[in-house]
């Protein structure tokens, strides 16, 4: 009796076993549907609070009492894009030089002072904003944010530390040259921009940097950090009422600047007007590193869900995208390939990136453009769609799973001057794209007959596979 029952248990783990078996009728999960994307808001509201004060600063307050923890910041509506060429690097060297001294504390002092609290300073620059943050214990409220005082208002800007970070990025700058794929995107930048900011990387360009010293530092300092172009967020274990108290001790006291910045023009709307290919010649790599590139989109287009979403089944998506399936699982030509809208106050460029050897990079040049066409000739079925909402759900809950991460992009919609429910009604619009949308912006939004073309590799071997693709032309690193 006993091999019997054990005879059929085996037999039963057997059957549960077998791929595509399922018990009692029950599918596997592979094959079942994706569940329903839940709707509606993902803000707390009763722990969400605005505030602006006189001088024209923004407050954004989420309480979090979960955990002893409190993020402390100031976050700009203005970054590196302001700048002209001859300014290029000038925001990033700024916020660099910040933690690098302020008040009565020289780099050292403060330094060792955010290590005694157990907290942690950033401070970097985007396209678009900057921002200063600190995060630690809660008891540490009043220390934190007389922290963040003095490195928004009162940074050093000592000449002997402005020499030291001007010459660490421009010894990153000569590192970059050992980087294949810093090579590749800088030349991509100026293939697509020449002329304009955005030609120049955020980190800027050693002509330029080169020339930056503590003074002029200090005049963009003053530009960048003013009230009316500013915004504090306190994220964490703090009430309402003390955090603005708070804010209002630290900066309720800030002047208004006599000058602040402009956003930049805006690149140009067509770029580059016809195919272009470029190879970077690195003789020494068997590697060949592949970018390319056209205009996009802006952060603030309507277009930019079911672009997104159609990106996402192009090559945004992983494995579940046509670019991935065809150039490495059915190929074997690469290891990974993306794409992506790089989303700015002005459209950033449309991409796509991989690596692959070099004798194989006219035809995953060949397979990326035939994907880019196809994308625009025979848009995702029904059911790719339906994943794909599924899939962009998914990941934008995941990347809202913290109270800081709530923050964060809160601050983001300020901004770019988005919509404040834009994060609660996500779910509600990214339903609402539908098969001809994504068929839409694909013909819009997709050009493979003039895109640029950039390849780091040997021109040797590189120059006889593109010239097929157009004019190549070959440059040093």
């Amino acid at each position: 009796m006993r091999m019997r029952a054990r005879a059929a248990w085996l037999a039963c783990a057997v059957v549960v076993a077998l791929p595509g078996c399922a018990l009692f009728g029950t599918k596997p999960a592979w094959e079942t549907p994706p569940p329903p994307i839940a709707e509606g808001p993902v803000v707390p509201q009763q722990r969400l609070h605005r505030a602006t004060l006189d001088n024209g600063l923004a407050v954004l307050v989420l309480e979090d009492h979960a955990l002893p923890r409190l993020s402390v910041g100031i976050v700009t509506r203005r970054g590196g894009a302001s700048e002209t060429l001859g300014e290029a690097g000038v925001t990033s060297l700024v916020l660099d030089v910040m933690k690098r001294g302020a008040g009565e504390r020289d780099a050292l002092a403060l330094a060792r002072t955010v290590e005694e609290m157990g907290a942690s300073l950033s401070a970097g620059a985007e396209w678009d904003s900057a921002s200063v943050g600190l995060a630690g214990l809660s008891e540490d409220a009043g220390r934190l944010f007389a922290l963040l005082g003095d490195v928004v208002l009162r940074p050093r800007f000592e000449p002997g530390e402005v020499a030291r970070a001007r010459a660490e990025q421009l010894q990153s700058f000569v590192q970059e040259k050992d980087e294949p794929n810093a090579l590749a995107g800088r030349r991509l930048q100026l293939v697509l921009y020449g002329g304009h900011r955005y030609g120049v990387a955020l980190a800027g360009a050693p002509e330029s940097v080169e020339t930056l010293d503590a003074a002029d530092l200090r005049a963009w300092h003053a530009r960048l950090f003013t009230p009316a172009q500013s915004i504090a967020y306190v994220v964490g274990d703090l009430s309402f009422d003390e955090a603005i108290a708070r804010v209002r001790e630290q900066f309720g006291a800030w002047a208004p600047a006599a000058e602040g910045l402009e956003r930049g023009a805006p690149p140009p709307t067509s770029t580059p007007g016809a195919r272009r290919v470029v190879v970077v010649d690195r003789p020494d790599l068997g590697q060949a590193q592949l970018l390319f590139a056209h205009e996009g989109l802006s952060r603030r287009d309507p277009a930019r869900i079911p672009a997104n979403l159609m990106n996402t089944l192009l090559g945004g998506g992983g494995f579940l995208s046509r670019l991935m399936s065809r150039v490495r699982a059915e190929e074997g030509l690469a290891y990974g390939i993306s794409s992506g809208f790089a989303l700015r106050w002005h459209p950033g460029p449309f991409f796509v990136g991989t690596s692959t050897r070099a004798e194989q990079a006219g035809r995953v040049t060949e397979l990326v453009l035939a994907e880019l066409a196809r994308m625009k000739s025979e848009p995702p079925s029904e059911a790719d769609v339906r994943l794909a909402k599924s899939y962009s759900a998914g990941r934008f809950v995941l990347g809202l799973e913290t109270a800081n991460a709530i923050a964060g992009a809160l601050v983001d919609l300020d901004v770019y001057e988005l919509p404040p429910d834009s994060l609660d009604t996500y779910r509600t619009r990214l339903q609402q794209v539908t098969r001809d949308d994504l068929g839409e912006v694909a013909a819009r939004h997709l050009h493979p007959d003039r895109i640029a073309i950039v390849a780091v590799g040997p021109a040797a071997a590189l120059r006889p596979q593109l010239e097929r693709f157009g004019p190549v032309e070959v440059v040093a690193p």
